[in-house]
This record gives structure tokens, C-alpha cells and sequence, in this order.
């Protein structure tokens, strides 16, 4: 063991990479474990500073292919090992659509750019559709290697600039500054950037890299103890208090970043600290230090084993979830052992430009094998599949003859489209989020039919309800939707049409888990904003109609059944119980409302969906939702008569 081994890293390490698997594994008691990965970056920061600035004081330069050949045999055998793993696995529990789209994800984890991927394709770490991606979690080891990429450049840069402690401190801090800035701007308005984008998570490295340029000499042991408590304390309040629900990184990063400083410089220096006063000493408990060595390739490990399992089962219960938390784990100690330790020691990869060649041929490999799994996978997409892969990305009539007709988050001013003969003896406004984006599909067929034109007025996660929401994507109150309600309606009123057809995600603040007062008082708040814009356009003698929402399945649709016919098992193991799906009791309430206000119809076509036991999926042949909630244009077309009949 080397002689700058310190214990409380290996320890920090098991903190971090619990957090992580705790908040993956679903423990609600720790909301904010994924900020382990924060942890993680903190203290590579600190590492590899050090490591880096021993050598530029002892030798006045950097052999470069000494560092990379290191990180290379440190990292790229585990890693390699775990993708060629999971894309096995992967063939029998996947879709093929589902391969072929999750081997493109793995040739960037080979390639650790996987972060540029999940940003190219919008990939929310925190979306329901991450759950079924078994490579998400490369994410941070494309930034961390990104880092390496980076940070001994700029190290050097501060040596020829003037060689010395405070060059280097200068600069790390205006870069970690200008980072740590960019990050904060983003977040709010770019949040996937901030979380994926590497330059914009160097701050948290640059934390690390300058506390092992702090004055720790000096510091009285009592001092440095109390930095190590208050370090743990915050890190601890990072994973109790943080959220998915909060804007992330930004400011919050600054609790596990800052908890983790504290720490390592509480460990530097004297050692000589025991009981009480070392926190280094409970970081050094043997299980921790166990947790610690192991925690790489369980890190690997962990994701793909949940996702599959959550696949396989998608209702894990708690000793299940233990089940694959242990599975992961033996996993972990199987590859340590005889994959990851040993790739620190192979001869090829130790030292020197040499190391590059060997380096280079994993990567490509990994490269080379996800590609021929795509390419495969491709291959055994039969017309079943194909026929659901294109029912799911069919666009609604709105969104077919212009993306923009449903409008993103940032867009306020209102924009409609019309469908339809200019000339025509009446019109109807849609109005609402995405749940009316899709039945603009049968209702601009229905129109053509009654010489109706219509016109939509639209826009993503809104609701047509006078209700300030959170939007979950943005990690803010969606004020936004609030003034483009207003216009819109406004608008609407104007145009004096026949009658304005809404609907929206009417459930979207009320299927969490909540408590019962909590959901009251939300569902009050609720028929209140649906209230307010009804009588808005009563009181302007406009008629409205109400069209129930749709069901909210457990599951994907579309991924769900793709998987259940590669299974050979029916559709139907897709179906979600109606008791939870159908939400009929808070449709009782939405239908109380409309009742309430004149010259106001309520559309229920939840027969259509759901029978006395089970809300489907997979209906006549066709897929009825392209996720877990949106009607898939192909079956939506199928509701032109029911909607006519009640509408017309």
C-alpha cells in the first residue's frame, strides 16, 4: 500500500458510491444520494492535483504518458468488462429497438463521451426514461475522464506562467470560478448542460485541486477535526434534504462539494488525531474501507443489474431490491478481484508511450462490439417491431404540420395553427399541454367532416387551468405558462369560436405519493385553476368542453410491449391496474367542476382504454399510448368517431 494512502478517502468513497446506489436502489430516505457522484469528483480533483503538482515541484515537468497509462489500466478493464456484460444481457432482456438505440450509448461509454450523447439526445438523468438506459451512469466517468484530459494541461500552464503554489492556486480558482458561474447560468435555463456538459462540472474538480494547495500545517488539530465533522455533516444534509425536484447542480452542488473539502482537509497533514476528534477515524471503519476499494466497479455494477431487474420485474419489492443489491455487490468483488486490480498491474499498460497502443485497443474494442450489437440488433427488428417503434414516433396532426404548433418551455407568446378550409362555417379551439396535442389528431379529422375549422393553441407541460405548477425539467415554478395562459385565453375569447375543446395532464401534482391533506389541499388547487378558466370563457359566452385524461400507465408503452413480443409473451402483461391508472377519483372531481360552470361538456372516453379491471397498452392490434400517458397518433385516429359523437 502506498505510503500517501489515506484511509478517509477509501472511506469518502464508500459514502459516495452508497449515496449513489442508495438513491438508485430507491431508498426515499436518501433523496439526494445521487450527489455521491459530486463526491466522486471532489475527490479526483484533490488526487490528481496532488499527484500532479508532486511531480511538476520534484522534476519541473509532467511525463504525460506515465499519468494516462495510469488512468488507462486504472479505469478502462473494469469498465470494458461491465459494457461487453451488460450489451449480453442486454440481447435477451431488450427490445432490439431498444439495443440497438442503447449499443449507440455504449460506444460513447467506450469512448467516455457518453455525456455528449445523453446531451444529443435529451437524455434527463432524473426522467422516467433514464430507468431503461443501462449505460446513464458512464455519464460521470466521461466527465471525469474529460477532466484528465484537461487538468494536466492547465497545470503546466501555471508552471510556465510562473512556477510556485500561488500560479496554480490563480489558475484553478478563476477557471473553477468561470465554471462554477457558467454552471449556475445553466442550470436554470440549460439544466441538462449543467448536469452532463463537462466544463461546467470542473468547478467541483477545481474544489478538490485547490484544497491540496490550502495551509494545512498550521491548523490546530481541534480545528481540522471540527472541518472533518462539519464536512460530514453537510455531506450528510446533501443526501437528506437534496431532491430530484431541485434545480441540480447549481448552487445545492455546493453542499457535497464543500462537505467534501472539509473532509479531505481535515485529513491532511497530522494524523495523529484519534477517537472523537478524527472523523478520519469512523471513515476508517473496515467495513467502509471494504465499501471503498470496491466502490469503482460497483459503481459499474449497480446501474445495469437495477435496470434489468426493474425490466424483468417492475414491481420490485424491498427484499427484492436487497436481492440485487447484493447481486450487484458479488459482482463488484468478482471484477475487483480478478479484472480491476489485476489491469492495474498488467505489464502493457504500467508506464510510457507504449501504454497507448494497449489503451487504444480496448477502447476500441468496446467501440467495435457496441457497434456490432447496434448493427445487429438493427437486423432483428421484425415488422412487429417496426410497426411499434413508428407508432411511438408518429407525430400528433399538430405536431406534423409544425414541431412549433406545440410550443417549448421557454416560448411565451402564443402561437396557433389552424387546420382546416379557411372558409369554413365554424371553429374550435384546442386548448391545453401535450394531453391536448394528442387529441388534435381526431379532432381535426372530425372537423373535416361537420365543416369545422380548427385551432390550436398549445404548449409543453402547461396546463390550460389557471395553476401555477412546477415543471420538473426546468426545477422551477414554470412562470412561463402562466403568462402564455393568459394570452392565449385572451386570444381565444377574441376569435368567438363555436367551442374550445380542453384538455390537459389534469393529474401530472397529484400521482406522487402524498399525504392526504397534502393531496386535498392539491386537488382543491386544482379545481380551482380548471374553475377559473371555465368561467373566463362562460362569462365571454364561449362554450367548453372537458376531455378526461388519459390513463397513466406503470410502464412504457412502447418499450414494454416491444419487450413482451421479443419475450414471445402477450401485450397484455403490459396493462396497469385501472384502480391505478385510470385515476377515477380525481376525474370525479374534474367532472364536478365542469358540471359546476354554464355551457361546459364533459368527454369521457376512458371506456376506450380501460375495462372494470385493467387499462391497456395494446389494443386492437394497435399501440395505444407512445409512453406512459400519450395516445399514439396511429390509435388516436381510431377515436375520431366516439369524439365526433360527443363533440358534434
Amino acid at each position: 500500500m502506498s505510503a500517501s494512502f489515506r484511509p478517509d478517502i477509501q472511506g469518502l468513497r464508500a459514502l459516495a458510491v452508497g449515496g449513489v446506489v442508495a438513491y438508485h436502489f430507491g431508498l426515499t430516505a436518501l433523496p439526494g444520494g445521487f450527489a455521491g457522484v459530486d463526491i466522486f469528483f471532489v475527490i479526483s480533483g484533490w488526487l490528481i492535483t496532488t499527484h500532479l503538482m508532486q511531480e511538476i515541484t520534484e522534476t519541473g515537468r509532467l511525463d504525460l504518458w506515465r499519468f494516462y497509462a495510469r488512468r488507462a489500466r486504472r479505469l478502462l478493464p473494469a469498465a470494458l468488462f461491465v459494457i461487453l456484460v451488460t450489451l449480453a444481457v442486454g440481447y435477451f432482456i431488450l427490445a432490439p429497438q431498444e439495443q440497438a438505440l442503447y449499443s449507440r450509448g455504449a460506444m460513447y461509454a467506450s469512448a467516455y463521451a457518453i455525456n455528449l450523447w445523453l446531451l444529443r439526445w435529451s437524455f434527463d438523468y432524473f426522467a422516467a426514461d433514464a430507468l431503461s438506459n443501462p449505460f446513464i451512469h458512464f455519464w460521470s466517468l466521461s466527465v471525469e475522464e474529460q477532466f484528465y484530459l484537461v487538468w494536466p494541461t492547465l497545470l503546466l500552464l501555471a508552471a510556465w506562467l510562473r512556477p510556485g503554489r500561488r500560479t496554480a492556486v490563480a489558475v484553478i480558482g478563476v477557471a473553477g470560478l468561470a465554471s462554477f458561474a457558467a454552471c449556475l447560468w445553466l442550470t436554470s435555463l440549460s439544466p441538462a448542460w449543467a448536469f452532463y456538459f463537462s466544463p461546467l462540472r470542473a468547478w467541483e474538480f477545481a474544489a478538490g485541486g485547490l484544497a491540496t494547495l490550502a495551509p494545512t500545517a498550521s491548523c490546530r488539530p481541534q480545528l481540522r477535526a471540527a472541518q472533518g465533522w462539519l464536512g460530514l455533516a453537510l455531506i450528510a444534509a446533501a443526501y437528506l434534504c437534496l431532491s430530484e425536484d431541485l434545480p441540480f447542480p447549481g448552487w445545492y452542488a455546493l453542499l457535497p462539494v464543500a462537505g467534501t473539502v472539509l473532509v479531505l482537509l481535515s485529513g491532511a497533514g497530522e494524523r495523529e488525531l484519534t477517537g472523537w476528534r478524527a472523523p478520519a477515524a469512523a471513515l476508517s471503519l473496515p467495513p467502509l474501507q471494504w465499501i471503498g476499494a470496491l466502490s469503482y466497479s460497483l459503481y459499474l455494477w449497480h446501474w445495469p443489474v437495477i435496470v434489468y431487474a426493474q425490466m424483468l420485474v417492475p414491481d420490485l419489492n424491498a427484499s427484492q431490491r436487497l436481492g440485487c443489491g447484493a447481486l450487484a455487490l458479488a459482482l463488484s468483488v468478482f471484477s475487483y478481484h480478478l479484472i480491476e486490480n489485476p489491469g492495474r498491474r498488467f505489464g502493457w499498460l504500467t508506464a510510457g508511450a507504449r501504454a497507448l497502443a494497449p489503451a487504444l485497443a480496448l477502447t476500441g474494442a468496446g467501440v467495435a462490439v457496441a457497434y456490432a450489437s447496434a448493427h445487429l440488433a438493427t437486423r432483428n427488428i421484425d415488422p412487429a417491431q417496426r410497426g411499434i417503434e413508428q407508432a411511438a414516433e408518429q407525430p400528433s396532426t399538430a405536431r406534423a404540420l409544425d414541431k412549433s404548433c406545440l410550443l417549448d418551455f421557454n416560448t411565451v407568446k402564443p402561437k396557433p395553427c389552424a387546420f382546416g378550409p379557411a372558409d369554413a362555417a365554424h371553429t374550435i379551439v384546442l386548448f391545453g399541454d401535450s394531453h391536448a396535442d394528442h387529441w388534435s389528431t381526431p379532432l381535426v379529422e372530425a372537423a373535416k367532416r361537420n365543416n369545422t375549422k380548427v385551432v390550436t393553441y398549445l404548449k409543453s407541460s402547461c396546463r390550460a387551468s389557471r395553476l401555477s405548477t412546477f415543471n420538473a425539467v426546468l426545477k422551477r415554478y414554470y412562470t412561463e405558462c402562466d403568462a402564455w395562459r393568459e394570452q392565449a385565453i385572451g386570444e381565444i375569447i377574441r376569435r368567438k369560436p363555436r367551442l374550445v375543446v380542453i384538455s390537459e395532464f389534469s393529474f401530472g401534482n397529484l400521482t406522487r405519493d402524498m399525504p392526504d391533506a397534502t393531496r386535498e389541499a392539491e386537488t382543491a388547487r386544482w379545481q380551482a385553476g380548471l374553475r377559473s378558466t371555465l368561467q373566463a370563457f362562460s362569462q365571454a359566452g364561449v362554450e367548453t368542453a372537458v376531455i378526461r385524461d388519459t390513463p397513466i400507465s406503470d410502464s412504457f408503452a412502447d418499450s414494454c410491449v416491444a419487450r413482451a413480443l421479443w419475450w414471445r409473451e402477450a401485450p397484455s402483461r403490459c396493462d396497469t391496474p385501472r384502480t391505478e391508472a385510470a385515476n377515477d377519483g380525481v376525474a370525479a372531481a374534474e367532472r364536478a367542476v365542469v358540471k359546476s360552470v354554464p355551457g361546459t361538456l364533459y368527454v369521457d372516453l376512458t371506456d376506450r382504454f380501460c375495462g372494470a379491471t385493467e387499462c391497456h397498452v395494446f389494443i386492437n392490434g394497435k399501440l395505444a399510448f407512445r409512453d406512459r400517458h400519450h395516445l399514439a397518433t396511429a390509435f388516436a385516429k381510431t377515436l375520431e368517431g366516439p369524439l365526433e359523437k360527443a363533440l358534434f
